[in-house]
């Protein structure tokens, strides 16, 4: 027999059906790659008490919550949070800004200060699993502020979990109690075997002994990081959000530090990153 000589309306039916086909295919494929990619806005914010340096003796909590809402933030770390002190009044200032922003928050303390409690804390817009206080340890002659890293197990959408960490490391010029709290941060980080996302205040720049170790480990969100201090015409990149992962899963996809100059002494650190599933 002969083979069946197509008209040309049956033709154009089932060259129709390929293409339906094909087009289907690929939007399917696209939309795997879409959803296999989830973003992570994260910030790294001193808020110095929630004290704005034009006003000495005022406290503004809605200033440092309006910097984080504008940016939308799944992950906050703060630095030098006050607790029930004298000097910032009754109350837990990261608990009253996860109120205002309706974030969980752990708040971890690194010392008794002012007739309360002075720390660091994480927030975040997805519960907070297995929440921990790190000690770290100042050199044996310094005569220093004890200083701590909170940390955090955070379940991501689509059911990714990772670490998620804030820190402040000591301030001295040349200090070598830095050094031993950035190791013994690796130290921890290095046990956790989950994907991790450290942000802070380092207290030291780019190129120094410090930032060199840090980076030894992690990469850093940003590249020639722009400067996060004075708050006021800003010299000095102190501020960072860093991560490691396993099987090198993240990426930042923007940074930035936030033109706000009136909430606290340091401006904030903001990355948009991601993360491959």
């Amino acid at each position: 027999m002969f083979p069946r000589i197509l008209n040309p309306q049956n033709m154009l039916f089932l060259l129709s059906i390929l293409f339906l086909s094909t087009s289907s295919a690929a939007r399917n494929k696209l939309n795997d790659t879409i959803n296999s990619v989830v973003e992570i806005k994260v910030i790294s914010y001193n808020i110095h008490h929630a004290n704005p340096p034009s006003q000495p003796d005022s406290i503004d909590i809605d200033a440092i919550v309006r910097v984080i809402k504008d940016q939308d933030a799944d992950l906050v770390a703060l630095q030098e949070v006050d607790s029930g002190t004298e000097r910032s009044g009754e109350g837990n200032q990261a608990a009253m800004i996860a109120e205002k922003l309706n974030m969980y928050f752990y708040f971890s303390k690194a010392l008794n200060f002012n007739g309360g409690e002075y720390g660091n804390a994480i927030l975040s817009k997805y519960p907070i699993e297995e929440a921990e206080t790190h000690p770290l340890p100042n050199d044996p002659e310094a005569d220093t502020e004890d200083r701590v890293m909170a940390t955090g197990k955070i379940r991501l959408p689509g059911g990714n979990k990772i670490i998620f960490a804030s820190t402040h490391l000591d301030y001295k010029a040349n200090s070598p109690s830095r050094i031993r709290q950035l190791k013994r941060i690796l130290e921890i980080v290095e046990k956790m075997n989950l994907p991790v996302i450290l942000a802070g205040d380092f207290n030291d720049v780019p190129g120094s002994e410090t930032i060199d170790l840090l980076t030894s480990a992690f990469r850093l969100s940003c590249n020639n990081c722009p400067p996060t201090i004075p708050v006021i015409a800003p010299s000095r990149a102190i501020d960072f959000i860093a991560y490691k992962h396993p099987q090198q899963k993240f990426s930042t996809k923007a940074h930035k530090v936030i033109e706000e100059t009136y909430a606290s002494d340091h401006r904030p650190v903001f990355a948009l990153i991601e993360l491959l599933k």
